[in-house]
């Protein structure tokens, strides 16, 4: 096994420390600012879907930057530090940025593919129900969807059963519907978990027979670390974890990125593996 000594080693490299320290600003800019503007910050610059009416280029840039709690932020950025800071001084400030950013955009544009496949069905519901906004349709829409959760469609759907031969609900009909597909596509996304799986799995692809305590304690190689990890994210998404609100094929994308970035820098040195 090949003993890895990179020229220059620091414990808190400059990207990761700047990352750091950004992340750490925005995360408590939210918490002050948030509640008094109206929610504008997660709006405007966390990841919403294509099919939202809030989805703005910019975001699969700034939504890594943005954390929904300190447990979110502390664990990204602890394993931000512990494996990131290897790889810095291994590859540089310049090289790691770039992979970082990458990661995190990958992790956004596979987070956004599964929404849309997801969401694929409600927009054809949608269409299907503007070319036919009969009451009996809106009724079956009302049903399937539990709309009488969302106000004010209740009071709506019963103005209508009152009227039934009023040809102006049917409009009204297709703009409720348009909100509600609107609000379900409208839940935002934040995190640095897609660069941190990026970093993750070039840790273990670079550094394989590097040792990482499992829960402290526990050793394990970097390449069964990482194996494990990517399985356990790949069946909880398969399985959608009953709702736990975690954005697992993101971390996938960030991870798959982050082996086909490292595979293809490393193509012309595939000998030295720490």
């Amino acid at each position: 096994m090949t003993e890895f000594r990179p020229g220059r080693f620091e414990i808190l490299p400059m990207i990761i420390k700047n990352l750091l320290i950004i992340n750490a600003l925005v995360y408590f800019a939210i918490i002050t600012f948030e509640g008094s503007h109206g929610g504008w910050i997660t709006d405007t610059f966390a990841l919403h879907s294509f099919q939202s009416s809030l989805f703005k280029p910019h975001q699969i840039i700034t939504y890594q930057f943005m954390h929904g709690s300190f447990g979110h932020l502390f664990f990204n950025m602890f394993a931000l530090w512990m494996f990131g800071s290897t790889l810095e001084n291994y590859w540089g400030p310049k090289k790691f940025l770039t992979f970082y950013l990458l990661c995190g955009i990958g992790a956004a544009l596979a987070h956004m593919g599964v929404l849309y496949y997801e969401g694929a069905s409600l927009m054809n519901e949608l269409a299907a129900f503007k070319t036919n906004p009969t009451l009996n349709n809106f009724i079956s829409v009302y049903n399937q969807h539990n709309l009488q959760n969302y106000d004010p469609i209740p009071s709506f759907l019963r103005e209508w059963q009152n009227n039934p031969g009023n040809s102006s609900y049917s409009q009204q009909a297709i703009e409720f519907f348009k909100q509600y597909t609107d609000l379900n596509f409208s839940t935002p996304t934040v995190g640095a978990s897609g660069s941190v799986f990026g970093i993750l799995a070039a840790f273990g692809y670079t550094f394989p027979n590097s040792l990482i305590y499992f829960y402290f304690f526990i050793p394990m190689k970097a390449k069964w670390f990482v194996l494990i990890y990517a399985a356990i994210e790949l069946f909880s998404g398969i399985q959608n974890s009953a709702g736990d609100n975690v954005a697992h094929f993101a971390h996938l994308g960030g991870a798959v990125v982050g082996l086909l970035l490292v595979y293809i820098w490393n193509k012309k040195d595939r000998r030295n593996f720490y």
